[in-house]
């Protein structure tokens, strides 16, 4: 970190200080939420510890270059794919893990019910003031593929427990977790034909970019779905459609690749799909917990203690 007496802001946040609590003594702060223009050489010049307001990545990606004293910089999203390329050298990145569990994991739920239960189907009905019955499958009595089995994986899990499915669980590496065994990437191609819905909650690395290619597809059963809550890029997009036009599989999604879903693309207008434009970490239980993040990531760099969730390399984790 460069020497020289620290005259203006050690902290860039979202929200005024208050709202996390305070700064500790002697410690001041800047506030930009990502809108309008960016801090000018004043501030950018002796920030510390930047909070990136979120969904405003890209905006901020372009300062870390002007900061010549960042030590650590403190993503709002659970996912830091977009991110972690551009964190200059020495500077430590942490991604938000925790915060969106419970958000993503009610979405997550919510597009597995909608999907199974038709609603979409009885919405547009509603529309056209048409009253359309019929059968549609439960989640009970139902296998379901967590593929991704960290703290969102694990919240999804926790929050299928009442609906009387079969969960079974797929993470990188094959341990023994509360719920039960979770089993190895390696393991998949003999899991997926006995699932009704995959779930993914995987981070985007290289290791699961493109992980839902036509081999993937191809081993799930004749009627499941696939529900994908982590990156768009996880999933092949092209062997996707020619599942879904066909009939065999149905998807709903809340990421998508490419992201935002352009105007005309056919994702649109495929069959069996339901989307929601990557919205599973935006809500009402987001800013609380992400402000608790804030302001605990706080205590202990000024505490002189590491901080939480940091991201060892140039990876993302899970959801949002």
């Amino acid at each position: 970190m460069p020497g020289g007496v620290v005259s203006g802001p050690r902290v860039l946040l979202p929200w005024a200080p208050g709202e996390v609590g305070g700064l500790p003594g002697g410690w001041t702060a800047a506030v930009w939420d990502g809108t309008g223009g960016p801090p000018g050489a004043d501030v950018l010049g002796s920030v510390e510890f930047f909070v990136i307001p979120y969904t405003f990545t890209a905006a901020a990606r372009p300062l870390l270059a002007r900061m010549p004293r960042l030590r650590v910089l403190q993503s709002l999203s659970a996912g830091v794919d977009d991110l972690a390329p551009h964190v200059p050298a020495g500077v430590t990145l942490c991604n938000a893990r925790g915060v969106h569990d419970a958000s993503t994991a009610e979405l997550a739920v919510t597009l597995v019910l909608a999907s199974l239960r038709g609603i979409p189907g009885f919405a547009v009905a509603q529309q056209a003031g048409r009253w359309s019955g019929g059968f549609r499958p439960a989640l009970a009595g139902r296998t379901v593929l967590i593929v991704g089995h960290g703290s969102i994986g694990t919240a999804v899990e926790a929050r299928l427990a009442a609906f009387e499915c079969e969960v079974v669980r797929v993470a990188r590496t094959a341990r023994e977790g509360p719920g039960g065994p979770v089993h190895a990437f390696g393991e998949l191609p003999g899991l997926l034909g006995a699932a009704d819905v995959v779930v993914l909650t995987v981070p985007l690395v290289p290791e699961t970019r493109g992980l839902v290619d036509a081999g993937f597809l191809s081993r799930m059963k004749d009627g499941a779905l696939l529900v994908n809550v982590a990156r768009g890029p996880v999933v092949d997009t092209g062997a996707l459609l020619r599942e879904l036009r066909s009939g065999r599989l149905a998807a709903a999604l809340d990421v998508t690749d490419p992201e935002p879903l352009p105007t005309g693309h056919p994702l649109w207008s495929a069959p069996n799909v339901l989307i929601t434009p990557h919205v599973g970490g935006n809500s009402s239980a987001f800013e609380p917990r992400a402000r608790e993040l804030v302001r605990s990531q706080l205590a202990r760099f000024t505490a002189g203690l590491a901080p939480v969730n940091v991201v060892p390399g140039p990876a993302g984790a899970p959801g949002r």
